[in-house]
């Protein structure tokens, strides 16, 4: 069975992008276009991934990460994100994020980032 991955932005152009090359690669894709639509669905998608957006609104992904780690301790995050400040970088790894893509980022990249992520044990992002 092919992982399961959430994907949270508030971009729907970006939402169908990150789908169709995740799509292309095998996996299952769910949908959610902010932080509370993702909580929502979370417990019952329960995916092996979930690719997040770090700035949206209402709630940003740095708001949104813990939590979804709440929800499930055991929870693997991505954070994409423009601000490529270390300060920002800093902050998702202490908030739990085991991955960071710098937007915009290339095919190669996400897919890579998310193989990395699916194959490590809780613990900070790299």
């Amino acid at each position: 069975m092919s992982a399961r991955i959430l994907i949270v932005d508030d971009s729907g152009f970006s939402r169908r992008v990150v789908r169709q090359i995740l799509e292309d690669a095998g996996y299952q894709i769910e949908e959610a276009a902010d932080g509370f639509r993702a909580l929502e669905v979370y417990p019952s998608v329960r995916p092996d991934v979930v690719l997040m957006d770090v700035v949206m609104d209402p709630m940003s992904g740095l708001e949104l990460l813990p939590l979804i780690l709440q929800l499930d301790p055991k929870a693997k995050v991505i954070a994409a994100t423009a601000d490529i400040q270390e300060q920002t970088a800093e902050a998702l790894r202490e908030a739990g994020a085991l991955g960071l893509l710098n937007k915009p980022f290339k095919k190669e990249e996400l897919l890579a980032n998310v193989s990395t992520v699916l194959e490590t044990s809780r613990g900070p992002c790299n």
